[in-house]
């Protein structure tokens, strides 16, 4: 009787229907892919912002050439990192990566030009950088708007932790985006009017981020590690982004929150291997 019950089963399984043996093995694949895209959208969000903080830093430190170098090397990675998303599945999503493609190209383009009438003359006049910041916004909520129809068309979501290390490591580079503007001889006028919270609040978000993540049952003596160092740099710029009017420090800000932002993402990559 068992005998034969084994051999019911065996037939069953293969009197299945080929296509849905092929999706069951597909699977995989297609979560790969999703995961993929998702990596890809987050990098281009980071260094977008990256490249416009650099363009700010070259404003607020006499044209120091390596922040043209690293905006241009961060246009670049953003750009293979657009090449890299694969061909949208839904109307929605196939609009939105159409829409992100024009403006990024765009803003690659006004980046570049402004660089080089800052390296020739300069100075830049203010529009034409006021409209930049706002093409980077629009950059950053188009990708994200893409990031969440990716999600929705496939039903997938990011885990808690990693989700969290990620939208820390943006945090901190805009932060940091932010202070350089400020920092540069026109100041606020660099940031898009209406689109941007004050410093001192977007540090207290930041900060009460970090100490609810350091309070997550979910750590491992590892990740444990990694939030303490990133606390103790966050600490070192801490006053001084509360405090934003009273000192100017853009070079410091600037190189913290870079170390800052690479952390996150090593830790975002720890808990991405752990599932949380």
């Amino acid at each position: 009787m068992k005998n034969r019950f084994y051999a019911l089963c065996l037939s069953a399984v293969f009197t299945l229907p080929l296509p849905l043996l092929a999706a069951d093995a597909q699977q995989p694949a297609a979560q790969q892919a999703v995961t993929l895209a998702l990596d890809a959208l987050f990098r281009l969000r980071l260094e977008t912002q990256r490249s416009i903080g650099d363009f700010y830093m070259l404003n607020s430190q006499e044209q120091d050439q390596r922040y043209a170098r690293q905006a241009e090397a961060n246009l670049v990675a953003a750009q293979d990192n657009l090449n890299k998303l694969p061909a949208a599945k839904t109307p929605e999503a196939q609009a939105l990566h159409i829409q992100l493609k024009q403006d990024f190209s765009a803003y690659s383009n006004e980046l570049r030009r402004l660089i080089s009438v800052l390296e020739e003359q300069g100075y830049t006049d203010l529009q034409p950088i006021a409209d930049l910041a706002t093409l980077n916004n629009t950059i950053l909520k188009v990708t994200a708007d893409l990031e969440n129809q990716i999600k929705k068309d496939n039903q997938y979501a990011l885990p808690k932790l990693t989700l969290l290390a990620r939208e820390q490591s943006l945090l901190i580079q805009g932060i940091a985006a932010d202070y350089a503007a400020r920092s540069a001889s026109v100041g606020a006028s660099f940031i898009a009017d209406g689109e941007k919270q004050p410093l001192d609040k977007l540090s207290e978000q930041f900060a009460s981020t970090l100490a609810a993540m350091q309070k997550d049952p979910a750590n491992t003596s590892d990740t444990i590690k990694s939030l303490r160092a990133i606390q103790t740099k966050w600490r070192y710029i801490e006053g001084s982004l509360k405090n934003y009017n009273e000192d100017s420090v853009p070079f410091v800000i600037d190189k913290y929150a870079r170390s800052i932002t690479k952390s996150f993402e090593q830790l975002a990559s720890q808990y991405a291997s752990l599932g949380v």
